[in-house]
């Protein structure tokens, strides 16, 4: 295999139900179809993205995510990998375009709030350059869970470049030896 099992793709409406059938078993507090409806087509600040697998066994969206510019800002206002994809690096794979494409629309960093208990998201955030920056008191509004805000304080092209090779050349043999490999 030579190339990904999956696309990255620009969302679209169409593509809200899934979104929001995979939101539904990731978050305890989620965003509306109405949410990202007026994020896809009414915000001119905001891009999401959505990973379509190629093989027609797998769900429809692996995983999606957006990037709005803020300012030089690319905040990263929600990204999500269907639970049964969890742990296979796709998280990683869309963070990296994400932060790419605030990269091309004139972001010199990049910023998100993750929840204080969510150490998975945070130990993902840390291993792609992100720092702690502070906390969000009582941010989250389900249950009143603090926010742990990161920053990626440079957003260069050539390490981003860099570190979507090196991922790509691992999510390659991964898939090809432990997801799609003939059983012997």
């Amino acid at each position: 295999m030579s190339e990904l099992p999956f696309i990255l793709d620009e969302m679209t409406v169409e593509d809200i139900p899934e979104v929001m059938r995979i939101e539904r078993r990731v978050f305890s507090a989620m965003w509306t179809s109405g949410i990202y409806r007026r994020e896809i087509t009414a915000n001119p600040w905001s891009h999401y993205y959505v990973l379509r697998p190629k093989h027609p066994a797998l769900p429809p969206i692996l995983a999606y995510g957006g990037v709005w510019r803020m300012d030089e800002s690319a905040h990263i206002p929600t990204i999500a990998t269907h639970p049964d994809w969890q742990g296979r690096r796709l998280g990683s794979y869309l963070l990296l375009h994400l932060l790419l494409k605030g990269e091309a629309l004139g972001c010199t960093e990049a910023t998100l709030e993750v929840r204080a208990s969510n150490y998975p998201a945070q130990k993902l955030y840390l291993r792609h350059g992100f720092e702690v920056a502070g906390i969000r008191y009582h941010y989250y509004n389900d249950n009143g869970e603090d926010a742990v805000i990161m920053t990626r304080p440079t957003l260069a092209r050539t390490a981003l470049l860099a570190e979507l090779a090196a991922m790509e050349a691992d999510l390659q043999e991964r898939w090809r030896r432990y997801y799609f490999s003939s059983p012997a």
